[in-house]
C-alpha cells in the first residue's frame, strides 16, 4: 500500500467553468493534503503561484490542451508565458492527428520544440491520449517522447472517450522503461484505482479526486 500516495498526485481542475474561488479551493487543497502539484489551465496559472508561494506545491499547467491540435509555434508561446506565470510543470498535448498519419517525425519535432523551449525551468509531460492510439501508436508516441527530451508521458486528457487503464500503464512502462516517468491521468476516482496505476509503472498521478483518494486513505489506516 502507498502510505504517501499524496506525494504522486497532481490535484487537477481542468473545467472550463473553473472559478477563481474554485482553483483557491484546489491550492488549499493541495496544502492541506501535501499533494505533489495542482493542474490548472493557463489562465489561472498566476493565480494557483500566488496561492501556493508558502508551500511545496507544484504548479502545473496544460499546453495545447485538449486536442494536441495547435500549431507548434502556438504551444511553443503557450509553454513560455506558463512559465513567465510561475508554472513549474508543462503537460502538452501531443499532435494526435501526426501520429494517426503515422508521422512521427512532425510528433517528436513537436514535441522538442516545447522541451527546448522550457528547458531547465520546467518538467514537461507528453498527453499522448492513449483512447485514441492503437498499442503501436502508443510505443511509438513513448518512444517519441522519450527522443524529444520529456520528462514524462501521459496517458490522457481527461476530455477523451476513456481514461487510464493499468494495461496502457504496463505497456508505456515497458516502453520507456527508466528513460521516462509516466502520469496516469483520467477516470482515477478512487484509492483502489490510484493505487493500481501506481502498481502498473505510474510515478504520477491526476485526478480531480484527491481528496476523495485521500479520505479514503485515512479510513484505512
Amino acid at each position: 500500500m502507498y502510505s504517501d500516495i499524496e506525494k504522486y498526485i497532481d490535484h487537477t481542475n481542468l473545467k472550463p467553468d473553473a472559478t477563481e474561488s474554485d482553483i483557491k479551493k484546489l491550492c488549499d487543497e493541495a496544502k492541506e493534503f501535501k499533494f505533489k502539484a495542482v493542474c490548472v489551465n493557463p489562465c489561472r496559472v498566476s493565480l494557483a503561484k500566488k496561492n501556493l508561494l508558502d508551500s511545496n506545491v507544484l504548479v502545473c499547467t496544460v499546453i495545447g490542451f485538449p486536442l494536441g491540435a495547435n500549431s507548434t509555434n502556438t504551444k511553443v508561446f503557450e509553454a513560455k508565458e506558463a512559465i513567465e506565470n510561475g508554472a513549474q510543470e508543462i503537460d502538452m498535448v501531443m499532435n494526435i492527428g501526426a501520429a494517426k498519419e503515422n508521422d512521427w517525425i512532425f510528433v517528436k519535432r513537436d514535441i522538442a520544440a516545447v522541451v527546448k523551449a522550457v528547458s531547465g525551468r520546467a518538467k514537461v509531460k507528453v498527453i499522448i491520449e492513449t483512447c485514441l492510439l492503437t498499442d503501436e501508436e502508443k510505443v511509438k508516441a513513448c518512444n517519441c517522447a522519450v527522443d524529444a527530451g520529456a520528462s514524462f508521458v501521459k496517458t490522457s486528457t481527461g476530455f477523451g472517450s476513456a481514461g487510464a487503464v493499468s494495461s496502457d500503464i504496463l505497456l508505456m512502462r515497458k516502453a520507456v522503461g527508466n528513460k521516462c516517468e509516466i502520469k496516469a491521468s483520467g477516470g482515477i476516482k478512487h484509492l483502489e484505482e490510484a493505487v493500481l496505476m501506481l502498481e502498473s509503472g505510474a510515478t504520477r498521478l491526476g485526478t480531480s479526486n484527491g481528496v476523495r483518494i485521500m479520505k479514503s486513505k485515512k479510513m484505512e489506516v
